[in-house]
């Protein structure tokens, strides 16, 4: 929360403050989509397969600033990673983004909430990685399909660890 008096001074309306959030998170996404894409794959994972750090921002947005502009975030995601990696890539980001964040929307939801920020993370990044598979498979051959349960696998490790970072770094975005 911004102080009284600055709030005073600078005289802005909740909704600018809400623009204004939006903002930086989709920033913060993006620049974490782009430091994860300069990491080198790690050997033992399959291809594309990937941390989802920016996905800790989609997964905050969803229950900070609602569903619209988190989709509008993953949306974002899904552009920018086109521009950097070409049209598959836009596809298979913009799918899994939008999907495993309505997922996490759901699960946020003030009456709903079955889960901590770990089984959160889970949801999303085996949401995530189904989407993008079921794209793979609409571009490619259903014989990817066979990739399913690695990522699994690895869509549950990778989603308790964001579920982590999202619980540590919450009361640093809750204070913006």
């Amino acid at each position: 929360m911004m102080p009284k008096i600055m709030k005073d001074k600078l005289n802005l309306s909740s909704t600018t403050r809400k623009v204004a959030l939006v903002g930086l998170l989709a920033a913060l996404a993006l620049v974490l989509s782009w430091l994860e894409s300069m990491l080198p794959p790690l050997p033992m994972l399959p291809p594309g397969a990937k941390l989802g750090l920016s996905n800790i921002v989609t997964m905050y947005a969803a229950g900070a600033v609602g569903l619209w502009p988190a989709m509008g975030i993953a949306l974002l995601k899904g552009a920018f990673s086109g521009l950097m990696q070409g049209s598959v890539a836009f596809c298979m980001s913009t799918a899994g983004g939008l999907c495993s964040t309505f997922v996490m929307w759901l699960l946020q939801r003030p009456k709903k909430r079955p889960f901590g920020t770990i089984g959160l993370g889970v949801a999303g990044a085996v949401t995530h990685n189904l989407a993008q598979l079921l794209v793979a498979i609409l571009l490619t051959t259903p014989a990817v399909a066979y990739y399913a349960p690695f990522l699994l696998l690895f869509g549950v490790f990778f989603g308790i660890l964001t579920g982590i970072v999202l619980r540590v770094v919450s009361p640093f975005l809750d204070k913006i």
